[in-house]
């Protein structure tokens, strides 16, 4: 694995267009020493390769949807009739970004 270092962060960082502090890269870089000390340690647990990864801790069944049936749609009119302001056959929003 590629060690983390000071140097490899800034060359990310450029990359993907980041300014960040020293401080913050020293925060990071540390963070990254830790994730991957826990990572180790992880690694050495016994059998740890062979147990099945698990995507949700849950056994989940959705028998509580409907079946997808088509319908007939609304028409233009029915939907436009319900909307508060409507301007060339669609619904009008308020502004929302200034």
């Amino acid at each position: 694995m590629k060690e983390i270092t000071k140097e490899v962060l800034e060359d990310a960082a450029s990359r993907l267009m980041f300014e960040m502090s020293d401080e913050q890269y020293d925060t990071l870089e540390n963070e990254f020493k830790i994730i991957i000390k826990q990572m180790k340690l992880i690694g050495e647990i016994e059998g740890v390769d062979e147990a099945e990864a698990m995507t949700f801790p849950f056994d989940v069944t959705t028998d509580y949807l409907r079946e997808d049936v088509a319908e007939t749609p609304l028409s233009k009119e029915e939907v436009l009739s319900n909307a508060k302001d409507v301007c060339d056959g669609q619904i009008k929003l308020p502004k929302v970004v200034g």
